[in-house]
């Protein structure tokens, strides 16, 4: 089909969701259908506002506009990128994050509960003074607990260089060079040594079988910030561990963990998680203090 054949958003947008859902596309990186990720998609494109689809869609197009546009919705449908990866931009809330394929597209449900300074458990915000964040990626995470915790700073790792060079990127991007510190490190390695009011991480957590499951959208990831061995605790076992002398006396250790709260229960039997309601339920985060955890 000629880029001839469309002359309007509203042409393209029918188009593209016939194509996303000929295609069986996988949506888990921000848009949860085929219709609202086309009209992302194609907003994007032509740079128009992302929230206001309807005042333009019988405006004419360009015919370059519209091979652009087409250009898109082919890299979505067949190649099956991302479409984080396509617009290099991923949204938290209200924050944006500039992101390419050497990150994970970033989701948390950690950062749902930001914005209310992890209540009830963070009494006073005001009092939180040094943070650590484990597993940075793009540095989504940090930046959002640098905004929320304006007495605080965050020291945050990752192993990845190439991890670490977006988040810098995005640092930058806040202004918040002076409150993050941007730590090349395998977990607690090379952290400094000094206690933390709240250790923060969404961490590889994804158990083996469920790898070898994963959409194509997935695939495109990297790896290594997604496989967290046989049953998706490997790394969380080491945070786990390492937590208690890093931490405040009153300080909180918080861990994301997906979809995989049996294995989490099943690799700590001894330990007490509270479980952290987010909008997919009770299952994806778990908290625990100080004095709960190991020595």
């Amino acid at each position: 089909m000629t880029s001839h054949s469309f002359t309007t958003i509203r042409d393209l947008l029918r188009y593209a969701v016939t194509r996303f859902n000929t295609a069986e596309l996988f949506f888990g990186h921000g848009s949860s259908n085929a219709l609202d990720e086309a009209a992302y998609l194609i907003l994007h494109t032509l740079k128009l506002p992302l929230d206001k689809i309807e005042p333009f869609f019988d405006a004419r197009l360009l015919p370059e506009e519209v091979e652009a546009v087409l250009t898109v919705i082919d890299k979505r449908s067949t190649d099956r990128v991302p479409a984080a990866y396509i617009t290099n931009e991923a949204w938290l809330g209200s924050y944006r994050f500039y992101v390419d394929e050497r990150v994970i597209v970033p989701r948390s449900f950690i950062a749902e509960l930001i914005p209310d300074y992890f209540s009830p458990w963070v009494q006073n915000p005001d009092e939180i003074s040094n943070i650590l964040e484990l597993c940075t990626g793009s540095g989504c995470l940090p930046i959002m607990l640098a905004d929320a915790f304006g007495n605080a700073h965050v020291d945050t790792a990752d192993i990845s260089v190439d991890a670490l060079a977006v988040a810098r990127r995005n640092v930058e991007d806040y202004d918040l060079q002076d409150r993050i510190t941007l730590i090349e490190s395998d977990l607690y390695t090379n952290v400094p040594d000094k206690k933390y009011d709240l250790i923060i991480t969404n961490p590889p957590y994804v158990n083996s079988s469920s790898m070898d499951k994963l959409p194509q959208e997935y695939l495109r990831e990297p790896q290594i910030a997604l496989a967290g061995g046989a049953d998706g605790m490997d790394l969380v076992r080491k945070i786990v561990a390492g937590a208690k002398k890093r931490l405040t006396p009153r300080g909180i250790l918080m861990v994301e963990i997906g979809n995989e709260r049996a294995y989490a229960e099943a690799a700590f039997p001894d330990l007490e998680l509270t479980w952290v309601t987010t909008s997919a339920g009770d299952d994806m985060v778990f908290l625990l203090t100080a004095d709960q955890l190991p020595d």
